[in-house]
């Protein structure tokens, strides 16, 4: 015999299920939502730790990597550092410099920090050997693993720079480093020959320390090292911290948002079908009390109710696996990546523990009330029947009569009183309906202010840049491989005009460059010039970081062009640098401290006046005066018009002065959002739209309920004159004050879960959010939302409405 049994048993349970297809497909419908909101969730989850955890612990990464200056401290005095109190282990000095290869093609790869090893081996980063093998002697360089591919490939020969005369350098071999402390190794003879004037040899140190798992702790560390030396001896850290970030953070800024979902599908799942089945118990008291009276023990009863319930439930978690993992493909595609041949997709244990979980929640659910159906005593139930406890809702009933509203309305604003459990699950419903629209209207005004945050560029109204856009054959294949966001546009970040106009300009080979002083001419000589800002995209190194960073170099007075601020305030002068959030934690500075870039050949120490608001995900980009590096100049010019100046034919005048020099002019408009908002968007709207048809089948669950239980006294009215219209109106006033109250739970609700969200995002991917993308809600917004308990609750109502209304007297009179 089945759990559930067979033969009259199992005819009861079929009989159920098909009975009341209302409540089935809630039940249905409800663990659908919850289960696929929870796979999403925990496969996101999953995908944002487990493989940098696993190539972290197998390569005993370092918790810290310091960069130190030779010239102020010495190798016996780095080998002191290694027995400070907290220190596990370390490995080093290693020679360190940054320099940019130039491949077979001619075409620069980014900046590279380049790391002095004889070897893999270490007590700390293990560097994990992909292919080829480790270089030997002078000529011979290994290179990350995300950099292979067509043109860069074992045996492929690299210059040193594009300098004419630049040695060749052979690839010999590609490895991974988790803790991400190098892009190249080389051998320390190697390093010391490509080290340049720009670039000096410094001494990299790597640690692993006692207690390094909070901001605090590595914070604690790095005072630690800076204690031990000559002042200003440490040049820069590096956080394993922000390391992991960044390998985590294509999921992890999802998971928050998306568990919050899912908490809200678990919640909705459980008040639904505890008020399913309790109503299917209240609604068949005469049909329990049958089947005990012809035999059904009181176990076959609650496992007759508690199948009824798990029945659509299972095949709820069927579909909800489903397309759980459908809604998790396109945030997975974002977050693809390789540690130690990990690959990130949807474990396998998530789809078996998230539905085994949600069986035993449902189960849970069900069981209470179902519990109550084989305590029922014979007798009373086959007495009792369906007729509700007399006397209850007499008192409400009394004081809504008193109410200046028609009567049909005051009848069904007294209607909920008589079944209080009942009520207080719809309420419920709406309200978790009401908590999940609210939150989706903020998070997608949220992702729409950070998309718009992100583009200063384009609140100018024209661009003038010294390189013209060209119309050129498909590019060729890119020069490295791994993640096509790692590399820059080839020919460098810092050839001048935006990506696209780059891209086109350098794959036709060297274009006309105009030269910025006459660009700037033409920009200052037309009459309908209100401001203008010079911008420079570059890479540059930063002392302590390992590989190239991206730079914004600015020309002028930049503030309408510049970042939301989160703390401190953008650059006004020279020796100023504005850095993102997660360069601060990256580094364990803060405002105030200095930090050495080098640019070219151009060195300068710079001091951190703000922290800008950059969701650029796992790259760095700061901000800097141009005045700081004598071989910046600008490749664009931002420009606002005077008021009343058309942007288009301004842009016209100045074309055609630049043109001929090599330059262009462009109105600039909106750039639209990037993909990984607009599938975040796009995710909680669906995921909002179910929630809230789960909300309104709750509703119409209970007000099928009564509706049914009532349909005698429906009756009666409409023989003493009730009509079809006044019916609906009486079975939606029963639930309008429902929805106005849920809405007035659930819009603060909605507001604070928002407000707890989308601080937990910005931290996932490294960053704090100004108030720009927090206080997105306005009066205009919160009272619809306010509203929409309301429109729910009817919304959920107006089936069985309709169908009471058109019930015949006769009909409803004759039901029992």
């Amino acid at each position: 015999m089945s759990l559930f049994g067979t033969g009259a048993l199992g005819r009861v349970v079929r009989s159920g299920v098909s009975r009341r297809r209302v409540q089935t497909v809630v039940i249905a419908v409800a663990t659908m939502m919850a289960v696929a909101s929870a796979v999403v969730a925990g496969s996101l989850m999953v995908a944002a730790a487990a493989p940098f955890d696993h190539a972290f612990g197998k390569q005993q990464g370092a918790h810290i990597t310091a960069q130190f200056d030779r010239a102020k401290v010495s190798a016996a005095q780095l080998a002191k550092t290694r027995k400070l109190p907290g220190v596990a282990a370390s490995a080093g000095p290693y020679p360190s410099t940054a320099f940019r290869p130039v491949d077979r093609a001619g075409f620069p790869l980014p900046m590279l920090t380049l790391v002095g090893r004889s070897g893999t081996d270490g007590d700390v980063d293990r560097v994990d050997l992909k292919s080829g093998r480790w270089a030997q002697k002078r000529g011979e360089i290994v290179l990350a693993a995300s950099f292979e591919g067509p043109a860069v490939e074992i045996g492929a020969a690299l210059k040193a720079s594009d300098a004419e005369g630049a040695p060749a350098l052979s690839i010999v071999g590609f490895a991974v480093s988790a803790s991400k402390t190098a892009d190249s190794w080389a051998t320390p003879a190697q390093v010391a020959a490509l080290a340049s004037e720009g670039s000096p040899v410094t001494s990299q140190m790597l640690y692993r320390f006692d207690s390094a798992s909070t901001k605090q702790q590595i914070i604690a560390d790095r005072e630690k090292l800076a204690a031990s030396v000559w002042s200003g001896a440490l040049l820069g850290t590096q956080s394993w911290l922000d390391t992991k970030r960044a390998a985590d953070q294509g999921a992890a800024a999802t998971v928050p948002f998306v568990m919050a979902f899912g908490v809200l599908g678990i919640v909705m799942s459980v008040i639904i079908v505890s008020s399913v089945i309790s109503g299917a118990v209240g609604t068949s008291l005469r049909r329990i009390g049958i089947l005990k009276a012809i035999g059904f023990a009181p176990s076959e009863i609650v496992r007759a109710y508690l199948a009824q319930a798990l029945i659509p439930a299972v095949v709820g978690i069927v579909l909800g696996v489903v397309l759980g993992n459908l809604l998790a493909v396109p945030l997975l595609s974002d977050t693809e990546s390789v540690y130690g041949g990990v690959s990130l997709s949807v474990a396998w244990w998530v789809d078996v523990a998230v539905p085994a979980a949600a069986l035993a929640v449902v189960g849970l659910a069900a069981l209470i009330p179902a519990l109550r159906a084989g305590r029922l005593r014979t007798v009373e139930a086959i007495a009792v029947g369906r007729s509700p406890r007399t006397g209850r809702g007499q008192r409400a009933h009394r004081a809504m009569g008193l109410l200046p509203l028609p009567r049909p309305v005051t009848y069904g604003l007294a209607t909920p009183f008589t079944h209080p459990v009942r009520t207080l699950a719809m309420l419920l419903a709406v309200a978790s309906g009401t908590v999940a629209a609210t939150f989706a209207v903020g998070l997608t005004s949220s992702l729409n202010a950070i998309g718009t945050s992100q583009d200063p560029e384009n609140r100018a109204a024209v661009t003038v840049t010294t390189t013209k856009a060209i119309e050129v054959a498909p590019p060729p294949p890119p020069p490295v491989g791994g993640d096509a966001a790692d590399p820059p546009p080839p020919g460098g970040s810092d050839a001048g005009p935006p990506p696209v106009e780059n891209s086109a300009a350098s794959m036709s080979g060297k274009p006309k460059v105009a030269d910025p002083a006459k660009v700037r001419a033409a920009v200052t000589s037309q009459p309908g010039t209100e401001s203008y800002y010079g911008k420079a995209r570059a890479e540059v190194a930063v002392a302590g970081i390992s590989g190239s960073i991206r730079a914004s170099l600015y020309e002028g007075d930049s503030r309408s062009g510049s970042y939301e601020m989160i703390s401190g305030h953008w650059i006004t002068g020279k020796g100023q640098v504005v850095v993102p959030s997660r360069f601060l934690e990256r580094t364990s500075t803060k405002i105030g401290d200095t930090v050495r870039v080098t640019y070219e050949k151009d060195t300068a120490t710079l001091r951190i006046v703000g922290e800008s608001f950059d969701t650029s995900g796992s790259e760095l980009e700061i901000h800097a005066d141009m005045a700081d590096f004598k071989s910046a100049e600008p490749s664009t010019f931002l420009v606002e018009t005077k008021p009343g100046v058309s942007a288009d034919a301004y842009a016209r005048k100045v074309a055609a002065v630049v043109q001929p020099l090599g330059g262009d002019a462009t109105t600039n408009a909106s750039s639209g959002q990037e993909g990984v908002i607009l599938i975040m968007s796009a995710m909680a709207v669906l995921l909002t739209l179910m929630l809230i048809t789960v909300a309104g089948l709750g509703v119409l669950n209970s007000v099928v309920l009564d509706t049914r239980e009532r349909i005698h006294d429906l009756g009666v009215c409409k023989a003493i004159g009730m009509t079809p219209r006044q019916t609906m109106c009486l079975v939606l006033a029963s639930v309008a004050m429902i929805g106005a109250i849920g809405g007035l739970i659930g819009v603060p609700a909605g507001y604070a879960l928002h407000h707890v969200v989308m601080p937990v995002m910005g931290r996932a991917v490294g960053t704090s959010l100004p108030p720009l993308v927090l206080d997105v809600y306005g009066p205009l917004q919160l009272l619809p939302l306010g509203l929409g308990g309301v429109v729910i609750a009817v919304l959920g109502a107006l089936i069985p409405a309709g169908w009471a209304a058109r019930t015949r007297t006769a009909t409803a009179l004759r039901t029992e």
